[in-house]
């Protein structure tokens, strides 16, 4: 099944990815097409047309492989293959070919830190310390005392070893216990994994989104990580105490990551994007791209867990990240399956139409990629999931102190008037929100003004101009409500400013307001910009 043309040279200036917009689907919640509850791959290949009229590049895929589902699809018990609720490799070839008609890329994720404990090869190794596969995960004898081999916290909470009785040893896990951690320093797991790689850009994938790659190799010698410093930032899981300096962030990974765009230079301009959270991501998201022969991008978490949307916080981001040969490229998100929706987490209900406005122009204005989750679009509202009714299981952990992942994971709205909103089931794994109904997609199609059509315009305005999609970018002004800055590419120049206010503000001093608007979100006079109000001009 070919895909669309693409630049094969990876030192092109311009291969398609770079400041690609690209929309992510949570499988289990886009759209059902049998009827059971639960998204799927041909509910997604029904509506990639949907897609496709946003003006988007690529489609990221969350997980829809073989799993027990202990964390819904991230914990993977066959890696080649799609799990029964999901459908069938002929499904997910079908979506590929249908995205491919439709001019959209595919990048799927790859978890390489860890896999199921229903995995047959954590079965294989937790039967023998001598077997093929013994070597494959991390096993570490006791301690004397029968405590396990370190300190190492787990992110769900708890420590990150259990002790299995099979091989009288712990083994370690740095997220559910259901997740062993994989063995990246073991030359034969590495090549399973670029194995896996090829199975899949065999099958026409453009890209992979690799799943928190920074956990992918320990420390050998397992040594106890150090205490974190206090800060003003409340400690609500065990993780949190400590630098994780030992379990994560091996200084073998990089050497893995070149494999892995040798691979996919191999395919011709395969797309790579690292998901780097924790204290040191951007130390380690230059780190793993660096060069032009490890990762092409890697995903910041800047925005996704920020209290507010401040100039401040988004000129910090853009700073770190300037036109530099040897720095590599950026890739930004608002939101995404692990983060509250931003119209809820950032603004109040009374300006969360302008706001949705205002947020969606400066997310297309920023240099580098950018990653619309679904339903963004659409100015989804975070559901409030009753304790019990989680299915997170870290919401569950550590209730009621971390806000569940349930909440922006629930069903997409399609058509607002019909009792399943058009997803398919009137019962779904997760409860619709109730706001949804009125946020449907053939509500907002129909309406020139809504959140879906500004999307759209906002879109088709970044593909349009070369100084959004690939442009260098220079700071103009910052203060607590006003950010400017400028986007320049092949002669165009053009002014992005934002108010990220809920009041009007003066137009800021010292920046002229010349030549003619490309895109606004409301009416702006030449002195006043109105509450959460955007605009870019053409200089």
């Amino acid at each position: 099944m070919p895909a669309p043309a693409v630049q094969s040279d990876p030192a092109a200036p311009m291969q398609w990815w770079k400041g690609a917009a690209i929309y992510q689907i949570y499988p289990r919640s886009f759209a059902d097409a049998n009827g059971d509850g639960i998204g799927d791959l041909n509910g997604i290949t029904a509506h990639l047309e949907h897609v496709a009229s946003l003006g988007m590049d690529a489609v990221w895929l969350s997980p829809f492989f073989t799993s027990p589902m202990k964390d819904f699809g991230y914990d993977v018990a066959n890696y080649r293959d799609v799990d029964p609720i999901f459908g069938t490799l002929a499904d997910f070839d079908a979506l590929v070919a249908r995205a491919h008609d439709l001019g959209l890329r595919i990048i799927i994720d790859q978890v390489y830190s860890h896999t199921s404990n229903a995995h047959p090869w954590f079965e294989a190794s937790r039967a023998s310390r001598s077997g093929d596969k013994a070597d494959w995960y991390v096993w570490a004898d006791a301690k004397p005392d029968g405590s396990p081999p370190s300190n190492w916290q787990s992110v769900f909470g708890g420590p990150a070893w259990t002790w299995d009785a099979r091989r009288q040893q712990y083994y370690l896990h740095n997220f559910l216990k259901e997740q062993p951690q994989l063995n990246g320093h073991n030359p034969a797991v590495q090549q399973e994994l670029l194995d896996t790689a090829r199975f899949w850009l065999d099958r026409g994938v453009d890209g992979f989104r690799l799943d928190a790659i920074n956990f992918a190799m320990h420390d050998p010698a397992l040594t106890d990580n150090p205490p974190a410093p206090a800060t003003n930032r409340a400690r609500t899981r065990p993780f949190d105490f400590q630098l994780k300096l030992h379990n994560q962030s091996h200084a073998d990974i990089p050497a893995f990551l070149e494999r892995i765009r040798a691979l996919t230079d191999a395919y011709g301009a395969g797309f790579t994007v690292a998901e780097i959270g924790g204290e040191d991501s951007d130390r380690e998201m230059k780190l793993f791209t660096a060069g032009g022969r490890r990762l092409d991008s890697a995903y910041s978490f800047d925005f996704l867990y920020a209290d507010a949307l401040t100039p401040d916080l988004v000129a910090d981001s853009l700073a770190r990240w300037p036109n530099d040969p040897t720095i590599g490229w950026p890739s930004w998100a608002f939101e995404n399956h692990d983060a509250p929706r931003a119209v809820s987490r950032w603004t109040s209900p009374d300006h969360a139409t302008a706001f949705a406005r205002m947020k969606l122009l400066l997310l297309a204005c920023l240099r580098g990629n950018i990653f619309l989750y679904q339903g963004e679009e659409l100015g989804l509202t975070q559901v409030d999931i009753a304790f019990e009714d989680l299915l997170d299981p870290e919401a569950i952990a550590n209730w009621p102190m971390t806000l569940s992942r349930d909440g922006a994971r629930t069903p997409m709205p399609w058509t607002g008037s019909a009792p399943d909103l058009g997803f398919g089931s009137e019962t779904p794994w997760l409860p619709f929100g109730g706001d949804h109904a009125a946020l449907a997609v053939d509500v907002q199609d129909a309406d020139p003004d809504s959140q879906l059509n500004w999307t759209r315009r906002v879109i088709a305005a970044r593909n349009a101009h070369p100084a959004l999609r690939s442009g260098d970018l220079r700071m103009r002004y910052s203060d607590a409500a006003i950010l400017a800055f400028e986007r320049a590419e092949a002669g165009e120049r053009l002014l992005c400013v934002f108010n990220m206010s809920a009041s009007a503000r003066a137009w800021p001093a010292g920046v002229e307001q010349p030549g003619t608007i490309v895109l606004a979100t409301s009416e702006t006079e030449a002195t006043t910009l109105p509450a959460f109000a955007g605009l870019v001009l053409r200089l």
